[in-house]
């Protein structure tokens, strides 16, 4: 279990982050069109995960904003924009803002990313949502990096993430 703060209280996850070196766990996400997308439909490709609570947030759309942004300069690389947010909301915003070089991808119908990933906050006013994290896959499936944001109302270090992917 790790622990994190909203607004300075003090919250717990599930779990912990997969350890840097160890293969990233298998997903089953349900993308904008509600099609099922697994870790296997990214394969030979570098992945950043962008985790949040909520596009609804500022802080989070603010996540999406800059990794889209990142994510045009960035060969061989998919940026997984993951939240609980329902599919259509995730389109609405993504679409509203034209960001496309994001995917936008929801664990709203089961929750178990959360679980093998170690993230669902248990706790608190955010209870059952995703915490604030970044993980980095290599196109071998294996996590390089990872950050779980100390304060959810705190953006991720979006420049450690991206050195990850050299």
């Amino acid at each position: 279990m790790a622990t994190v703060t909203l607004g300075g209280d003090t919250v717990h996850t599930s779990g912990t982050l997969p350890n840097v070196g160890s293969k990233a766990p298998d997903f089953k996400l349900t993308a904008t069109d509600l099609s099922s997308k697994s870790l296997n439909d990214y394969a030979g490709h570098k992945l950043v995960l962008n985790v949040f609570p909520s596009v609804d947030t500022e802080t989070c759309a603010q996540s999406i904003r800059e990794f889209n942004k990142e994510a045009s300069n960035l060969d061989n690389t998919k940026v997984l924009c993951i939240s609980k947010d329902l599919p259509f909301a995730m389109a609405r915003f993504c679409g509203a803002e034209g960001l496309d070089n994001v995917v936008s991808l929801s664990d709203f119908r089961t929750g178990d990313f959360g679980k093998s990933y170690g993230l669902d906050f248990t706790d608190g006013a955010f209870e059952a949502l995703l915490s604030r994290c970044v993980i980095v896959v290599d196109s071998q499936g294996t996590v390089t990096y990872t950050e779980q944001v100390p304060e959810i109302a705190d953006e991720p270090n979006y420049k450690a993430a991206l050195e990850a992917l050299k």
